[in-house]
C-alpha cells in the first residue's frame, strides 16, 4: 500500500518524489495553524518526533522548563533588590559624614551671622552663597528642615533606585569625591542590569497582557487590525488610570503642598525618565511613615517603567500590523518574546543532538522567526 503524502508518514514511507520537510519547516507550519496563540496560552503542546511517530515530551518537562525560566526571573529581581541595598549602604556610609559636617558648618555660620552687631553687604552675600550651596545638596539652614538626613538607609536606597532607573531627580546628589566616583561605577553596572530586569519582566507579561487579549478580540469577530487597535486603546487607558491618575490622587493627599496637577506632572516626568527634580516625594519635614513611603515610590517607579515599556512594545507591534513601520521605513518590532520563550523550551526538549548541532552552525535568518502577525494566520 502506498504511503499518504503527509507529515504523518512513517519513516518507512517510500512514496516517489516525496521527502520529509526539515524539522524547522514543520514547526513553522504548525505555528501558522495556531489561532490567536491558543497553544501558547494552554501550554499543552505536543509534536511528532523527527521520524513522525514519536511523542513529544510530557507536560511535566514543559512545566519544569517554564518553572526554571520564572526562577531565573525571580533571581534577577532579588539580585536587583540586593544591588539597591548594597548601593544604599555604600552611599550612606560615604555621604552621611560629609552631610553631617555640612550641617554643622551651617549651624556655625548661622550663629556667627546672628552674633554680628552690624551686618555688612559682603557678610550677607557670603552667608547667602553658602546657604544656597548647602541647599543644593539637600542641607537647609532652617531649623525644621535639619531633623532628617538625606543619606540614611532608606533615602540612600531611594537615591540608588533613581540612579539606576535613570530618573535622577537631582535631590540629593553626592557630596564627596568618593561618592561621585562610586556613583559612576554603580550606574555603569546598575543601569544595564536594570534594563535587563525590566526587559525580562516585560517578556513574562507580554503574553497575558498583549498576545492573549488580542487573540480573544480576534475570536470575538474583530479583524486583526481592529483587534490590535482596540487592545492598544484599552491598554493605554488602563496605564493612564493605574499609573498616572490614581498615583496623582495619592500624591496630592500625601504631599501637602502638591495639587492633583502636580501629581500628574510628577508621574509623567518620572515615568518618562525626565526627572527634573522640581517635585521630589518624601522630602517635606516631618513626613509620616517616610521609609514606607519611599519604598512604595520605588516600587511604583519600577512597575511604572515596566508598563511604559510594555505600552511602547504594544504600539510598535500594532504599527507593524498596520504597515506603519513599513511606510516610514522603520525596523519591525522584534519577535514575540512569549513565542520565542515557548518555542525555545519545546525545541530544546524535542530536537535531537544532531539537529541541534546543525541549527547551531546555520546562520541566523530573521525571516524564519514568527512575528506578531503570526497569531492572525490560520
Amino acid at each position: 500500500m502506498e504511503c499518504a503524502e503527509s507529515f504523518s508518514a512513517g519513516p518507512g514511507c517510500t512514496s516517489p518524489g516525496w521527502t520529509h520537510p526539515p524539522a524547522d519547516v514543520r514547526r513553522r507550519r504548525r505555528r501558522r495553524r495556531q489561532k490567536g496563540g491558543v497553544e501558547l496560552l494552554s501550554g499543552f503542546h505536543t509534536e511528532r518526533g523527527a521520524g513522525g511517530s514519536g511523542a513529544a515530551p510530557g507536560l511535566h518537562s514543559d512545566m519544569h522548563s517554564v518553572g526554571k525560566s520564572w526562577l531565573l526571573l525571580t533571581g534577577f529581581v532579588l539580585f536587583y533588590i540586593i544591588y539597591l541595598l548594597f548601593g544604599a549602604l555604600v552611599f550612606s556610609s560615604i555621604e552621611r559624614p560629609v552631610e553631617d559636617k555640612l550641617r554643622r558648618d551651617m549651624e556655625l555660620l548661622k550663629e556667627d551671622f546672628l552674633n554680628q552687631s552690624c551686618v555688612s553687604a559682603a557678610s550677607l552675600e557670603r552667608f547667602l552663597n553658602q546657604v544656597l550651596s548647602a541647599n543644593k545638596y539637600g542641607v537647609s539652614v532652617l531649623k525644621n528642615s535639619s531633623d532628617k538626613s538625606n543619606w540614611d538607609l532608606s533615602s540612600s536606597m531611594f537615591f540608588a533606585n533613581t540612579l539606576v532607573t535613570t530618573v535622577g531627580y537631582g535631590h540629593p546628589t553626592p557630596l564627596s569625591d568618593a561618592g561621585k566616583v562610586f556613583a559612576i561605577v554603580y550606574a555603569l553596572i546598575g543601569v544595564p542590569f536594570t534594563m535587563l530586569v525590566l526587559t525580562a519582566c516585560v517578556q513574562r507579561i507580554m503574553h497575558p497582557l498583549v498576545l492573549a487579549p488580542v487573540g480573544v478580540l480576534q475570536r470575538s469577530g474583530l479583524k486583526p487590525q481592529s483587534a490590535t487597535a482596540v487592545h492598544f486603546l484599552l491598554l493605554l487607558l488602563a496605564v493612564v488610570l493605574s499609573f498616572f491618575v490614581a498615583p496623582a490622587a495619592v500624591f496630592s493627599l500625601v504631599e501637602v503642598s502638591w495639587t492633583f496637577l502636580d501629581g500628574i506632572y510628577f508621574c509623567f516626568i518620572s515615568l518618562c525618565t525626565i526627572g527634573l527634580g522640581d517635585f521630589v516625594p518624601a522630602n517635606q519635614p516631618g513626613q509620616r511613615y517616610r521609609v514606607l513611603y519611599q519604598v512604595a515610590v520605588m516600587v511604583y517607579l519600577f512597575t511604572g517603567l515596566m508598563m511604559m515599556y510594555l505600552l511602547l512594545r504594544s504600539f510598535h507591534k500594532m504599527a507593524d500590523l498596520h504597515g506603519l513601520t513599513t511606510f516610514l521605513q522603520l525596523p519591525r518590532c522584534e519577535d514575540s518574546v512569549m513565542e520565542e520563550d515557548r518555542e525555545t523550551i519545546m525545541d530544546s526538549n524535542q530536537a535531537s543532538p544532531h539537529l541541534k548541532d546543525k541549527d547551531a552552525s546555520r546562520p541566523l535568518d530573521v525571516r524564519s522567526h514568527p512575528t506578531y502577525n503570526s497569531i492572525n494566520k490560520g
